[in-house]
């Protein structure tokens, strides 16, 4: 038991490191280790896994609310788009072949790996969007954050505002759809379609991370798919690990953020679109 209970916490401290850098969860990490490694049934990995989110987007926003590094406004507008996705996915789903939903999304992913790829040449400066959007204007959608790396201020503008929310309606249906994350989705609508830099991309997506979850938790909570002998000790260990994992994150070149993401990118756009072919990985 306690074996069991070291084990969970040290996961989680990995997966709250790794989540709080990328902003994606730590649920790519959790549910392989709570399957394969504990054995342990899917349903109860996935309501862990969902609590995990919750515990890391706590644990990241309250040092990125600090710095003064993620963008509320961006969160709150494109959580809209999210929810609604959701909701319409959810309600659609069953309608639509899931093959031909997971051959999209996958494809997409794997298409902007490329475009992560592209922008790796670039500094924190180079990530700034040239263009004035209207939108972003007039919702106050632009920021500004201190670079820890390069040691100044960076201000940024927001593009393509329709574009990011289209991006997080789809990113809402597939989670309604197929029941998966779309932590991967956030970050790459904010980084590539809107065109902000990949720090407070992450950072903002791990708050919108958290109220997705939070949405969907009392359902798995009801159905008795979360249990707290494995939730409990992989928050404790999240928590500690998204503090630690804030920290990191600052003082990492964005070279080296996207070195990390763009395997990961890849990685889960081949996992969904070998599943649309009906080959599990």
């Amino acid at each position: 038991m306690v074996n069991q209970i070291l084990l969970l916490a040290t996961v989680g401290i990995l997966a709250g490191v790794f989540g709080a850098i990328l902003g994606i969860g730590g649920g790519i990490i959790i549910t392989p280790v709570l399957t394969v490694m504990m054995g342990l049934d899917i349903k109860y990995a996935i309501g862990a896994s969902i609590i995990s989110v919750i515990a890391t987007s706590s644990g990241a926003t309250i040092a990125y609310l600090k710095d003064d590094l993620l963008n509320l406004r961006v969160a709150m507008f494109l959580e809209l788009g999210t929810t609604i996705g959701a909701i319409v996915g959810a309600i659609l789903a069953g309608l639509f072949n899931p093959d031909i939903l997971y051959i999209l999304f996958g494809s997409f992913l794997i298409f902007s790996v490329w475009n992560m790829i592209k922008k790796m040449r670039g500094t924190a400066a180079d990530q700034m969007a040239k263009k004035n959007d209207p939108i972003a204007k007039k919702l106050k959608l632009n920021g500004s954050y201190y670079d820890k790396v390069e040691q100044r201020q960076v201000d940024y503008s927001v593009e393509r505002v329709p574009g990011g929310f289209a991006m997080m309606l789809g990113a809402g249906l597939a989670s309604g759809m197929l029941g998966i994350g779309s932590g991967v989705f956030k970050v790459t609508a904010m980084d590539t379609i809107m065109k902000m830099p990949l720090r407070p991309s992450s950072a903002t997506s791990n708050l919108m991370m958290g109220v997705t979850a939070a949405a969907s938790a009392m359902v798995y909570f009801f159905n008795g798919s979360i249990q707290a002998n494995i939730a409990g000790p992989l928050a404790i260990g999240i928590l500690v690990g998204a503090t630690i994992g804030t920290r990191i994150m600052q003082r990492l070149p964005a070279k080296v953020i996207r070195l990390i993401f763009i395997p990961v990118l890849a990685y889960m756009g081949a996992q969904m679109v070998l599943k649309g072919f009906g080959v599990n990985i």
